[in-house]
């Protein structure tokens, strides 16, 4: 978070659910905790060095053609690098009672409305 700002993505027209807006970050890989895999995929999709902050909220969604996908997220404050979006269509700063104003995808969208409504951060 920056001056009351969050970072949001947007997944490239060539990916599934294209053009869905969606946090940076990304899956776990053997042997790293949350905090260090999302240090990390901040790297390696934005080139920055974040400090990984507290636990925002954890998700499980169920998607309707049967997968699940738990997800979890921290507030990051700090950062070090210069913003460099290596793979998203695009990268914004967006208020967060801004956040229900873009396509999020399925699994964010309740903690889409708790952030705009103030219950988070």
């Amino acid at each position: 978070m920056r001056d009351g700002k969050v970072l949001i993505g947007q997944r490239r027209p060539d990916q599934p659910m294209a053009l869905k807006w969606e946090f940076p970050g990304g899956k776990i890989e053997p042997g790293e905790t949350a905090q260090e895999a999302l240090a990390r995929e901040l790297h390696e999709e934005l080139g920055i060095q974040a400090a990984i902050g507290a636990a925002v909220t954890r998700i499980r969604h169920n998607y309707r053609h049967g997968g699940a996908v738990d997800l979890q997220f921290f507030a990051v404050q700090e950062f070090t690098g210069e913003l460099v979006n290596h793979i998203f269509h695009q990268v914004i700063w967006v208020k967060l009672e801004d956040l229900p104003n873009y396509d999020f995808l399925a699994a964010d969208l309740g903690l889409i409305r708790d952030l705009a409504a103030g219950k988070l951060l």
